[in-house]
């Protein structure tokens, strides 16, 4: 069953999601939102590609897919990026001190959100190219 769509729509929301957060001042956890939101979009590729992805390493999901299409440069940023949000954003223990709410800033979420868009659209321009 082809589910390229429901990975898309999930990304989509919580990309939505992290709006919600960076509105709130959830720095942290709005970038982390951004980097999930960023690994679904991608697996709706490898979905639409009928290639399963797995892991959460978007720099790892990017090369899997660079088999079956032509990968920009602002999207591999994106995710190099994002991809850093993935474990510190909610863990204490990824830094010497002090919790991850106080370690990530506006310009942080107001970045990951950008990139979310960015690796989301491009899901999108294949996915639901006419849209």
């Amino acid at each position: 069953m082809q589910r390229a769509d429901d990975w898309l729509r999930e990304a989509q929301a919580e990309w939505q999601a992290a709006h919600d957060l960076f509105r709130n001042g959830h720095w942290s956890w709005c970038c982390f939102t951004c980097q999930q939101a960023a690994e679904k979009a991608l697996k709706a590729l490898g979905e639409h590609f009928r290639h399963p992805l797995f892991g959460h390493n978007l720099n790892i999901l990017l090369d899997a897919l660079a088999v079956y299409a032509d990968i920009p440069s602002g999207v591999r940023e994106a995710c190099a990026r994002l991809n850093r949000f993935y474990i510190p954003t909610r863990y204490p223990n990824a830094f010497d001190r002090g919790a991850p709410v106080d370690q990530f800033l506006e310009s942080d979420a107001r970045q990951a959100l950008q990139d979310a868009a960015e690796v989301i659209r491009f899901a999108e321009s294949f996915i639901r190219p006419s849209r």
